[in-house]
C-alpha cells in the first residue's frame, strides 16, 4: 500500500508517458478517470519530437486550466528530470525535460521514470493496493521497474532506483544498450527478442517465450532475496501477450532462484492497471510532486 501523495483531494493533473515508441498525454482526474487523451508515434517526428510533445499536451489539455503535469519518462534521468537521457530516443542525451515543459506549457511539471511511475499506480489504482512491499515491473519494449519498500517508492541518490531490466541474468550475454553484456533488458525485452530470434516478439515461439519468463523469474527472485519483498506486478506487451506460460514459468524460476525462507514464496502476477497504467502512474508523479 503506497501513500497517494494527495491524489484524491487533487485538481486534475496533465499526465504524459514518454516511451520509447509512443508518448501518450491525457487529463487525469484525482479518482484516476481519464478525461481527455492523444498519443504520437515517436518514429513519425524525428526532426522535432520535442516540438511534437508540445502540440500533443497542449491538444490535449485544451482550454482547461491545468496547474500541475506529471510526466513518466523512460530513463535515465538527473534527479526529478532535469534533464533525461532515455536509452532509445538517442537524440534526447541530458534534455532539459522539466525546464523546456514548464517554459513552453506554463504550468509546474514533475518528472520521474516511466517505471517507477508505474509503480504508483500500482500502489494506488492497481493490484497492489494491500501490499505494503513490491517490485512493479514492465517487460515491453524495454525491461523497466520500480520498487516500493513499506509503503514508499524507493528512489536512491539519483532517483534512478528501479532499473532492474540492467540486473545481469546471462554471463556474457548479448549486449545491452547500457553498455553491459547480459541485461535483463538485453535478453529478454521485445527489441532484444526480434534481435536474436529475427522475428517480432509477438511471433516468438513457445522455447522463446518460456525462456523470457524464466530470465524475469530469475531476476525477481534474486531482487526479492536482497530486499525482502514477497510481491511482483507485471506489465507489458511482452509479459502480458505471453500469457499464462509466462507467469507460469517465471514464478517456477523466481522460487528456484529466491531460496531464502522469507522470499521462497515470492508471487509474480500480472499488473491490474491495464492501458491507462502509464498515465495513472504520471499523473500520480505530478501529485507526488505538488505540495
Amino acid at each position: 500500500m503506497i501513500a497517494s501523495g494527495g491524489a484524491r483531494d487533487a485538481s486534475p493533473c496533465l499526465a504524459l508517458d514518454i516511451g520509447a515508441t509512443k508518448f501518450e498525454a491525457a487529463i487525469v482526474a484525482p479518482d484516476g478517470a481519464i478525461e481527455s487523451r492523444g498519443r504520437l508515434d515517436v518514429a513519425l517526428h524525428p526532426a522535432d519530437l520535442f516540438g511534437a510533445l508540445v502540440e500533443l499536451a497542449r491538444r490535449v489539455r485544451g482550454d482547461q486550466r491545468i496547474d500541475v503535469i506529471g510526466v513518466g519518462c523512460a530513463g535515465p534521468m538527473t534527479r526529478g528530470g532535469d534533464t533525461v537521457s532515455p536509452l532509445n530516443i538517442p537524440n534526447w542525451r541530458g534534455f532539459p525535460l522539466r525546464e523546456s515543459l514548464r517554459d513552453a506549457l506554463n504550468a509546474n511539471v514533475h518528472v520521474d521514470g516511466d517505471a517507477r511511475a508505474l509503480a504508483l499506480a500500482e500502489g494506488v489504482f492497481g493490484a497492489a493496493q494491500d501490499v505494503t512491499s513490491y517490485l512493479s515491473m514492465v517487460v515491453s519494449t524495454g525491461v523497466g521497474g520500480g520498487l516500493v519498500l513499506n509503503g514508499r517508492l524507493l528512489d536512491g541518490d539519483t532517483g534512478n532506483a528501479g532499473h532492474v531490466g540492467h540486473l545481469n541474468v546471462v554471463t556474457n550475454g548479448a549486449l545491452c544498450s547500457c553498455g553491459a553484456y547480459g541485461c535483463l533488458e538485453a535478453e529478454a525485452s521485445g527489441w532484444a527478442i526480434e534481435a536474436r530470434t529475427g522475428r517480432p516478439a509477438d511471433q516468438a515461439d513457445q522455447a522463446t517465450r518460456l525462456r523470457t519468463g524464466e530470465l524475469v523469474g530469475r531476476a525477481v527472485g534474486m531482487l526479492s532475496s536482497v530486499l525482502d519483498f514477497r510481491h511482483c506486478f507485471v506489465a507489458g506487451s511482452v509479459a502480458l501477450g505471453y500469457g499464462d506460460e509466462f507467469f507460469a514459468e517465471a514464478n517456477k524460476s523466481a522460487r528456484t532462484t529466491a531460496m531464502m525462507s522469507y522470499s521462497h514464496d515470492v508471487e509474480i502476477r500480472r499488473s491490474r492497471l491495464g492501458v491507462d497504467g502509464p498515465l495513472l502512474g504520471a499523473a500520480l508523479v505530478g501529485w507526488r510532486g505538488s505540495p
